[in-house]
């Protein structure tokens, strides 16, 4: 019997955790009147120091819900949100769920452009927006139904001190009340909403299977597409990830919401994860060290979930002796390669291991992940979350196993994997396969032992001379050229059809790249078909807000800009 039917990877588990969860019969409005009872005068939420209650924030839930309601909010719409990580956030998203709605989340710095093609896909009537895009939202064509939009000022949840500091008239201040808030006309204050009478109990409530949020993909191949995640598939998933770090103590710790709500990572980690386990979400609108340093003086962190690049900045911060990470009992990083450096810097300085975890929006994020127990393996993402299991399979046939040790397409299956795309039946079959497994599109090798390593992702794969060439593969190989900080390795198509393996590398400061060193450490390190024939200096990568590289967006700019991409063959390539 294969290695995945057994699960004999729980061996690895952390004490405590395991191997599959109790099943969720109820829906995340079900979940938060529960916490809301059974922790009233505990910490909900922390933002800038100024708290609210479980207690406060199921009343302003069911306030929300009811304003939404009277502007025509019912099951099954669609409710636009569009804000930074704010109490206000996480009060929207609830009000929405508790009507039985569907929850859209944006990201606020999306151009006119970006929103459009998403508001065409979705057509959420109602938009709750932050005060500085509610001009963008109000750009957008008439002809998709905008009826409402509702203005959030997120300063309104600030400390009083805080919000009066802002409006000192002082250049400092200004700066700061600019990033914050902006006036708006014709829309409804958010604040009005929370002024309606309670929602009554007898209002008819969402199931298990119902929609809760359509949480659009990054797009990588295309167009993004709106990935339909239910409420059992979110709330499943936060249990999966309590589960995990059984030494977490529910109704005790804070969670540190760095990362932003509109990801799917941190919808549950900072939304829904810090309900579940009763925790307090101290929320941050942007990440930036100075403000996680003066929370952490009142509220240390317990649990910190985050990227790379945040953990790398924080630990940092915390070897100059301004940030104390003793407390953390647990800390979690996803979104990209987690390095042995950034690992080891965190652990000099922290109390926690710090682990890597791989999941996808359509995984409502999470399905694999690094133990919290010496068995961790640094440079893998991990084995299957409770209630997980998974399938490393022949692309080209997905009903084949591959030997482990092997690269397969990983497949996953489990109660968090997603409904399908929303308007998108024929994307939904390709990526659903009977039996409830998903196409993950990444490439990995499992070890006997069941942990899993990414290769890479199958649609980003360039193709040369009749060869697949992984750029994760070279990228790190790039990286350990002196000089170099980070690099994308893309495929850049020339006539023939074939690809040109193009490196674009961002130097350390002062630094200067010497090309020849390049070319020597690839043909130590790299077959020739892999090794870059072009190698091109940019002053920095195109990224996510999570800090992401965007392959696609370097491969499209070298597309646009042909010049950028100078035949420098390698003679011997």
């Amino acid at each position: 019997m294969h290695l995945n039917e057994t699960r004999e990877w729980n061996r690895f588990y952390a004490k405590g955790t395991p191997i599959d969860i109790e099943p969720v019969t109820g829906s995340l409005a079900d979940l938060l009147d529960e916490r809301c009872a059974q922790w009233a005068d505990r910490d909900a939420i922390s933002f800038f120091g100024r708290t609210v209650t479980y207690r406060e924030l199921g009343e302003r839930v069911s306030r929300v819900a009811q304003g939404l309601a009277d502007l025509g909010v019912g099951a099954g719409d669609r409710v636009a949100l569009i804000m930074p990580n704010a109490p206000q956030h996480v009060i929207a998203f609830y009000a929405v769920l508790r009507l039985g709605a569907i929850v859209v989340e944006h990201n606020p710095l999306y151009t006119r452009d970006e929103l459009e093609t998403q508001f065409r896909d979705h057509r959420a009537s109602v938009v709750i927006a932050w005060t500085n895009v509610v001009e963008t939202v109000q750009s957008l064509p008439t002809d998709l139904g905008i009826e409402t939009i509702v203005a959030v000022d997120v300063t309104r949840a600030m400390p009083f001190a805080t919000r009066a500091a802002l409006r000192l008239p002082i250049a400092k201040a200004r700066e700061g009340r600019a990033k914050l808030w902006a006036d708006t006309t014709g829309t409804v204050p958010f604040a009005t909403l929370e002024r309606a009478q309670q929602l009554p109990a007898s209002h008819p409530r969402p199931s298990r299977d119902d929609i809760a949020c359509l949480q659009y993909t990054s797009g990588t191949t295309g167009t993004p597409k709106g990935a339909m995640i239910s409420h059992g598939n979110l709330w499943a998933n936060a249990r999966q990830g309590a589960a995990w770090m059984p030494d977490f103590t529910r109704g005790e710790g804070s969670i540190y919401g760095l990362l932003p709500m509109f990801h799917s990572f941190g919808v549950l980690l900072s939304i829904i994860y810090s309900i579940e386990t009763g925790s307090r979400a101290v929320l941050f609108p942007t990440f930036d060290p100075e403000l996680v340093s003066q929370a952490a003086k009142r509220f240390p962190p317990t649990f910190v979930p985050a990227v790379p690049p945040m953990f790398d900045r924080l630990a940092r911060v915390a070897r100059d002796g301004k940030l104390d990470l003793s407390g953390v009992v647990y800390a979690i990083s996803g979104a990209m390669t987690l390095t042995p450096a950034v690992v080891n810097r965190w652990e000099a300085l922290a109390g926690s291991m710090l682990n890597e975890g791989y999941g996808l929006t359509e995984t409502s994020p999470v399905a694999l992940a690094n133990p919290f127990s010496d068995a961790r393996r640094i440079g893998a993402i991990g084995i299957p979350f409770p209630s997980t299991d998974i399938r490393v399979v022949n692309p080209d046939q997905p009903t084949e196993q591959v030997a482990l040790g092997e690269v397969g397409e990983l497949l996953i299956a489990g109660p968090q994997v997603f409904q399908g795309y929303w308007n998108r039946p024929e994307e939904t079959a390709a990526t659903l396969l009977d039996g409830g497994w998903l196409r993950t599109g990444d490439l990995v090798v499992q070890d006997e032992d069941g942990f899993v390593t990414v290769v890479d992702r199958k649609k980003e794969l360039i193709i040369t001379g009749g060869f697949n060439v992984s750029p994760s593969e070279v990228e790190r190989v790039v990286n350990t050229v002196p000089g170099v900080a980070e690099s994308a390795v893309v495929g850049v198509a020339r006539g023939s059809g074939a690809e040109i393996v193009t490196a674009v590398v961002v130097l350390d400061e002062g630094a200067t790249f010497d090309e020849d060193a390049a070319r020597e450490t690839a043909r130590e390190h790299l077959a020739e078909f892999k090794r870059p024939s072009t190698y091109i200096v940019w002053e920095e990568l195109p990224k996510s807000l999570i800090g992401k590289v965007l392959r696609r967006t370097v491969r499209d700019t070298l597309v646009a800009d042909r010049n950028a991409v100078r035949a420098k063959v390698d003679p011997e390539a």
